[in-house]
């Protein structure tokens, strides 16, 4: 019994130390073994963005770093901010290749940097093999994606952004063959753009052979939209396009032309307001529904921009199709706004919407969709818009006119010509081509001419005066203003009606 009584004792004695010990150190039980990762989920709270936040390169920019439900294969270092992941196929073999893009806290100057991730055969695990400095210092505007940009089937890799001048950026990376290309990094930048306006890839069509894969295609060209510093007239909304073609001897993007495009001259005041460098005085000014207008000049109400900068949201309306995207934040830029925003269906769907003033009642929009992802609508949201409201107004008012004639003139510029689908045609000393439109405004009725000149388009507005016995017409230049319509007080333009 003696034994008996011993080893009760002791069992009891152990599940006693064993209680209080669960009950003082219960963290010894329930750790992880040494060596095994613990991992937690990330909540990011986005929220919106001010003006001192578009100042501020700090806090802000460390909260949006992270995109949602983004896994890298390997860890990155100390001070390192993960703004965006791309996980894609690059090599033609089993394992996926990814390219992670960072922001190093550490240093002051907040450059966003790529690098290459690709699994190791001999070590049977990720790691990473280059890494690069992009133009883009913006977390929150960053957008990576991969194009054939040369036409040779290269993988191409394009980071967009912006930098702490406000400036778009794009920086380009062409992935070199390990092949023909022994001893080269993984990577080679073949462009880096910066610019006070917008920059965007200028697509041509590709061959049949190119699609069915026998033959190159033709490569893409890069266009930027940028500050005219030459001006004359020293009007903000001039613009200089500025090409950048592919040279295949430097293997790199070389600038290879320039075209000066004029911008509707507009109150220099209301200018001042509108672009401030105060992203919610823009905002304001966009805020409500906007008709596409065609190339033709002609409004279309089956596509449309709905700006809602209270409830943070836009809706693209095309192709029948209605989609709503959240308003994450707004960074101004020397025309306007650029706006990052999410699609609240499809969180992973993303796209940056650049909004530029073109005039009083107009804004020129591009959209740069996240390609990652492809959900089946067709529809091109980049061109120029007109304010709802305006369009309206004058759409009841032109009732009155017909906006489109049949007939011809002679005049002090040459022989005008007027066609019923809205082409004009000028016949002087040198021969002028583009669209026409009459409208009411204010009780006055108005001709707007827009030229297609590729190399000087331009768009001039003049007030009608009819002549009651001879049907002549006279046309005095004007500008349409905050104030209404402003004779510019030029020579008027006199067009006597000759037969057709």
């Amino acid at each position: 019994m003696r034994p008996l009584r011993i080893t009760t004792s002791t069992i009891f004695l152990l599940t006693a130390v064993g209680i209080w010990a669960l009950v003082w150190f219960p963290g010894h039980f329930f750790h992880p073994p040494q060596g095994k990762e613990q991992r937690q989920t990330r909540v990011v709270v986005p929220r919106e963005s001010t003006a001192q936040d578009a100042g501020d390169s700090g806090i802000f920019e460390e909260q949006v770093a992270y995109e949602d439900n983004i896994r890298t294969k390997v860890s990155l270092g100390t001070g390192e901010v993960l703004v965006s992941v791309l996980t894609e196929e690059l090599d033609g073999d089993a394992a996926e290749e990814q390219l992670i893009v960072y922001r190093n806290l550490r240093e002051a100057a907040g450059l966003i940097y790529i690098t290459y991730i690709d699994f190791d055969e001999a070590s049977q695990g990720y790691r990473r093999l280059w890494n690069a400095p992009t133009a883009a210092t913006r977390p929150g505007t960053v957008s990576v994606y991969i194009q054939d940009l040369i036409g040779d089937r290269s993988h191409c890799v394009l980071v967009g952004g912006m930098n702490g001048a406000g400036e778009h950026t794009l920086t380009v990376f062409r992935k070199n063959d390990p092949l023909k290309d022994k001893g080269s990094p993984p990577f080679s930048k073949i462009a880096e753009l910066r610019i006070d306006g917008t920059i965007s890839v200028q697509e041509t069509v590709r061959t049949q052979a190119y699609q069915a894969g026998v033959a190159k295609g033709q490569s893409f060209s890069l266009v930027a939209y940028g500050y005219d510093d030459s001006s004359l007239d020293k009007n903000r909304l001039d613009q200089i396009e500025t090409v950048y073609t592919y040279n295949a001897g430097t293997s790199r993007y070389e600038q290879s032309k320039i075209t000066r495009i004029p911008g509707t001259q507009i109150e220099q005041r209301r200018l001042r307001e509108l672009l401030n460098g105060n992203a919610q005085t823009f905002e304001g000014f966009i805020d409500g529904l906007w008709y596409y207008v065609s190339p033709q000049g002609t409004l279309d109400i089956r596509q449309y921009l709905y700006f809602n900068p209270k409830s943070r949201e836009i809706i693209f309306y095309g192709d029948e199709t209605q989609q709503i995207f959240t308003w994450q934040n707004s960074n101004t830029t020397r025309y306007g706004i650029s706006i990052t925003t999410q699609n609240i269906s499809v969180t992973t769907l993303r796209r940056s919407v650049d909004v530029e003033l073109e005039s009083l009642d107009s804004i020129r929009v591009k959209v740069f969709e996240d390609v990652r992802l492809k959900i089946g609508v067709n529809a091109s949201w980049d061109g120029s818009y007109r304010k709802a409201g305006a369009f309206e107004n004058q759409t009841a008012k032109a009732q009155s006119i017909p906006s489109y004639i049949d007939a011809q003139y002679n005049s002090t510029i040459g022989t005008v010509r007027f066609f019923p689908d809205g082409a004009y045609q000028v016949s002087g000393e040198t021969l002028q081509r583009g669209r026409y439109s009459f409208f009411l405004l204010n009780g006055e009725e108005l001709l707007e001419l827009r030229s297609d000149n590729t190399s000087t388009p331009s768009r001039t507005t003049y007030v009608v005066e009819h002549a009651k016995e001879t049907g002549n017409l006279t046309l005095l230049p004007v500008r349409l203003g905050t104030q209404g319509i402003q004779r510019l007080h030029e020579v008027a333009v006199f067009l006597g009606e000759v037969g057709l």
